[in-house]
């Protein structure tokens, strides 16, 4: 690889981290070729794509963004860098799977809207569900405070009127 090419993929490196809700570091140390590409099709179908790179070329990379820079330590050995634009949480549920289901791929560490997460808080995030379903549940939260208060208002506007008839009947 040249120096053109290497400027290339450092270039590609920058976009694609400052393009990213969310970037997650794997080792995949002795993980087959068809383990590697059911990887990257899972990736893709949320919209996750898993980047190998050199090392070096990941930190010149990283470096240069002040938010990423939490990153340098866990920069070494084998690592590969997989990358959501989309939904975080799909992504990490994917990997969090997989590395159950592998033992090759091991989660490092991650980031989400430049924080630092620890492997147990990308576990984490990995058993929240879809943005769909939180939103479904909270219209239901928020429903069904409106609807108790109307149901409260009803109550007390029939004790009310049920008041007024006894208080018409007794004066009668």
């Amino acid at each position: 690889m040249n120096k053109q090419q290497k400027a290339l993929q450092v270039n590609e490196l920058k976009e694609n981290f400052s393009a990213s809700q969310a970037s997650f570091l794997i080792s995949f140390k002795g993980m087959p070729v068809a383990t590697m590409q059911a990887l990257r099709r899972e990736l893709s179908a949320v919209d996750g794509k898993l980047k190998i790179a050199k090392m070096r070329l990941v930190k010149k990379a990283v470096e240069v963004d002040d938010s990423m820079k939490e990153l340098l330590p866990y920069l070494k050995d084998q690592l590969g860098v997989v990358f959501s634009k989309g939904e975080a949480p799909a992504v990490a549920k994917v990997l969090h799977i997989f590395a159950k289901n592998n033992e090759s791929l091991g989660l490092v560490i991650g980031t989400l809207d430049k924080k630092l997460l620890n492997k147990s808080e990308i576990e984490e995030i990995a058993t929240l569900p879809s943005r769909e379903v939180l939103l479904a549940q909270l219209c239901y939260v928020l429903q069904a405070s409106v609807v108790q208060t109307v149901m409260t208002l009803d109550i007390l506007a029939k004790q009310r009127e049920q008041g007024s008839d006894s208080a018409t009947e007794v004066g009668q």
